[in-house]
């Protein structure tokens, strides 16, 4: 099983960010066996510095967390893995929401915001079939409803 946590924070750039993607989710995570959450921030968070690194699980304020469970297969599982451990260190994507209104594609590896990077792990993986979005935006709520459309997929809502 994969379990991605889809969050919204208790802050004006996380409310901004679900207005701007028509939803109610800012951010998204890999939740690692241990509970630490791989992913890629703008911010210092925990401890941790921007880009794509591990984080403990309650390094910010959640004011929601939605939790889904996805069924893969031993393989896909460490080929997501694996192509989430290639990325560590990589940049947070700071023209990212710029790129909502000019044309970057969101699967270019240089650097990532969350969405891409889980998106495109879980396509990587072959655990999603490649994702029919607009090359410049893959957005948490994306995302989330892409994932939820998956068979076996679990949706939890997690307090915060």
């Amino acid at each position: 099983m994969i379990r991605l946590q889809f969050v919204a924070e208790r802050d004006l750039g996380s409310a901004a960010i679900g207005w701007f993607s028509a939803g109610h989710l800012s951010h998204v995570d890999a939740v690692l066996p241990d509970g630490r959450l791989f992913g890629a921030r703008s911010d210092h968070a925990g401890g941790v510095p921007p880009g794509v690194w591990e984080r403990p699980p309650g390094y910010a304020r959640f004011a929601r967390r939605v939790i889904a469970t996805i069924p893969a297969r031993p393989a896909a599982k460490i080929r997501w893995r694996c192509f989430l451990e290639e990325q560590r260190a990589k940049p947070y994507d700071r023209l990212a929401i710029l790129a909502f209104a000019v044309n970057r594609d969101w699967r270019e590896d240089d650097s990532w915001i969350c969405s891409e990077l889980q998106a495109r792990a879980l396509e990587y993986a072959d655990i999603v079939p490649p994702l029919y979005l607009a090359c410049n935006k893959i957005t948490p709520v994306a995302l989330a409803l892409a994932v939820s459309a998956l068979p076996g997929v679990r949706i939890v809502e997690a307090m915060p």
